[in-house]
């Protein structure tokens, strides 16, 4: 075999291994869909990209009773966003079924028109935001990112990720990007007793201790708090009777399952509006007419 030849096997074996590599490296993610209104953010074979969602909820402000204030405060927050006045990231916290994930819903459908869009982003994926951000920058829409049940323990890297896009790292904060996140927890981390501990007292006055001082340090990041409390019964059926007569029951139904709706509430321990919705769909199902 001369020289030549065995350059131009070795250039072939070449050919062939890169090949074989290109079919072992992932495709570059498509696009986004920029027509769609609300997105998640996937990982999948290391790389993230923007899924749209295909059938976002139907869910309207006007569905939501009895957290009025709540409800008027964000709305005012998230007009001033779209209409591309200053705004404020949001943490909504509390009780649980109260509404905080269904208000955030809500909003995309009142405002989607107006450019509003919504990115939901899974608490392990927080420390891709400055690829999401950086994806969305010089888009014309509003970009609300979303974070559900939002909650950290210590030393996880997306809690890092997330202060850094509250509050500006060495990028500007982006005009088109609000953070909105909903938690059972006011301070987004669990809270020990032992932690009192280490508050001090100079001068009088009771200083938190470092722990407490960095759990405090990110919830107070967001310009805007809104608290959710326990519905009392009142305020129970109300959501009750909303829902089955958005459900189609006739009002005479409505009124006499008024037991019934107080009787599903103790089974389950909890007055809510989701307790509400889940027993509005069980009755209306069982005295569908046919």
């Amino acid at each position: 075999m001369t020289d030549r030849d065995g350059f131009e096997s070795l250039i072939a074996r070449a050919h062939a291994l890169f090949d074989r590599l290109e079919h072992m490296i992932p495709a570059p993610p498509a696009p986004p869909d920029w027509k769609a209104t609300a997105y998640r953010w996937r990982r999948s074979n290391g790389r993230g990209r923007l899924e749209p969602v295909a059938h976002p909820h139907k869910l309207r402000l006007s569905d939501l009773k009895d957290i009025d204030v709540q409800k008027a405060r964000i709305t005012t927050n998230t007009k001033q966003f779209v209409d591309g006045k200053p705004a404020n990231n949001v943490l909504l916290t509390g009780a649980r079924g109260t509404g905080k994930s269904s208000l955030v819903k809500a909003l995309l459908n009142d405002f989607s028109k107006k450019g509003l869009r919504l990115i939901e982003v899974d608490r392990d994926d927080l420390v891709d935001l400055p690829d999401i951000t950086d994806l969305i920058a010089n888009r014309p829409e509003r970009f609300i990112i979303y974070c559900d049940d939002l909650s950290f323990e210590s030393g996880e890297p997306g809690y890092k990720a997330l202060k850094s896009i509250l509050d500006g790292s060495v990028s500007a904060v982006l005009d088109n990007v609000l953070i909105y996140a909903t938690s059972n927890r006011r301070h987004l981390m669990p809270e020990y007793f032992s932690e009192n501990n280490e508050a001090k007292h100079v001068d009088g006055e009771v200083h938190p201790g470092e722990a407490t001082e960095e759990k405090i340090s990110l919830s107070e990041r967001f310009g805007l708090w809104l608290s959710f409390y326990p519905f009392d019964q009142e305020a129970y059926l109300d959501i009750v009777r909303h829902w089955l007569k958005k459900l189609g029951v006739p009002p005479d139904q409505i009124e006499a399952c008024r037991a019934d709706a107080l009787r599903w509430t103790l089974e389950r321990g909890s007055r809510s509006g989701r307790v509400a919705w889940q027993f509005a769909r069980d009755w209306a199902g069982q005295h569908a007419r046919q």
